[in-house]
């Protein structure tokens, strides 16, 4: 039984705005696994999280935990961190046997994953025209599902207030422009993360459904106290032929179950960084279909991340969309030599290589590695 001999973070500067952040575990026979732990803002807590708890981590086990096990809370960097390493375990057992991952998870229910295209952060011109400009380079390359998250300033402290009515028309006049330069055949999608107050929201939708968009996510913090609020904003964009999304950073299937029993949502977005790897994303499709919701996993950061999002959707019952974090940079191909699995249009075929299928590029490894 092979063990874990190294392991260590690496965070990688991308950009001015991204940072995403590996798992490098390396076991006695010298194979190395990835997993990605990327949380924006909070590099150095989950930096910190390993360096903590690494002399526990030396020369256990390097299997992977049964796909059932449960999957505890815990804190948002703690989850990024066992998720990642869960993934990299994965990694390790494809590796050894010669398999890719998604050959190991389960029966395989799909062959090609179907993708939208996120492109919120390629987008750096943030005005109207900046995001249509993005929307027809997607286009470009087949894409006929597009998500921009184009509320920028806006809060639920300010939705309310004076300011509030003047950011949410600038966001609606950038979905307005990808709408025009889209076309009416395309599927607008629009993330709002957490950004309205109930009343504001309610107000939006109608204004949303006149465009056309068709998926509204995350519009208002998703608490306890929300539940409710929830369920009467689903209803009301289920109406306007919406559908309404959330739960990307949830750490735990359980955690869904309080707002799947409510009825909050038409999808549920688990993110394989947070939700606790393969273990806790399969655990959470299943947890969806059993209510007759949609599975579409969150994945709008790096190729680790895209690769095991692949994986598990070959396998992921419930499984609806795959979220394609869209040219944001180019070190989303070079960090890994090219080696993800090129999309055809808006899906994309799964890894063919043992394990994750992919390795990161040493000489850009070093020359990214963010200090924390």
């Amino acid at each position: 039984m092979s063990r874990i001999a190294e392991i260590e973070a690496l965070p990688l500067r991308i950009s001015e705005k991204t940072v995403w952040i590996f798992l490098k575990v390396v076991d006695d026979d010298g194979l190395t696994g990835l997993g990605e732990a990327t949380l924006p803002g909070r590099e150095a807590e989950v930096s910190a999280l390993l360096a903590e708890q690494r002399p526990a981590l030396i020369g256990v086990s390097a299997t992977p935990a049964p796909l059932k096990a449960p999957i505890p809370e815990q804190s948002i960097a703690e989850a990024a961190l066992s998720s990642a390493l869960d993934q990299a375990l994965w990694d390790l057992r494809g590796q050894r046997g010669g398999k890719p991952v998604w050959q190991l998870l389960g029966i395989t229910q799909r062959r090609e994953i179907p993708l939208y295209a996120n492109i919120n952060r390629r987008t750096v011109d943030r005005s109207p025209a900046g995001f249509a400009a993005s929307a027809r380079d997607a286009l470009a390359v087949g894409f006929t599902r597009l998500k921009l998250a184009p509320f920028d300033g806006l809060t639920p402290a300010l939705a309310e207030t004076d300011a509030g009515p003047a950011l949410i028309d600038a966001g609606v006049a950038r979905i307005t422009a990808v709408r025009e330069a889209a076309g009416a055949d395309v599927r607008v999608m629009v993330d709002c993360h957490w950004r309205f107050t109930e009343a504001t929201a309610d107000r939006t939708i109608d204004r949303l459904a006149e465009i056309g968009v068709t998926w509204f996510e995350c519009p208002i913090p998703e608490t306890a106290e929300s539940l409710d609020a929830l369920r009467r904003l689903r209803a009301r964009s289920n109406a306007r032929n919406m559908q309404l999304a959330g739960l990307e950073m949830s750490t735990s299937p359980a955690a869904l179950r309080p707002f799947l029993e409510a009825g909050c949502y038409d999808v549920v977005m688990p993110d394989i960084k947070y939700i606790g790897g393969f273990a806790g994303m399969l655990a959470a499709g299943t947890l969806c279909a059993s209510y007759g919701v949609g599975c579409a996993p969150h994945n709008p950061t790096g190729p680790i991340c895209h690769a095991a999002s692949l994986h598990a959707a070959a396998v992921l019952d419930g499984f609806d969309l795959l979220e394609h974090q869209y040219d944001e940079s180019p070190l989303f191909d070079t960090l890994v030599g090219g080696k993800l699995p090129k999309h055809a249009g808006e899906a994309s075929k799964l890894p063919s290589k043992p394990g994750l299928g992919l390795a990161l590029v040493p000489s850009l490894v070093a020359e990214l590695t963010e200090r924390t």
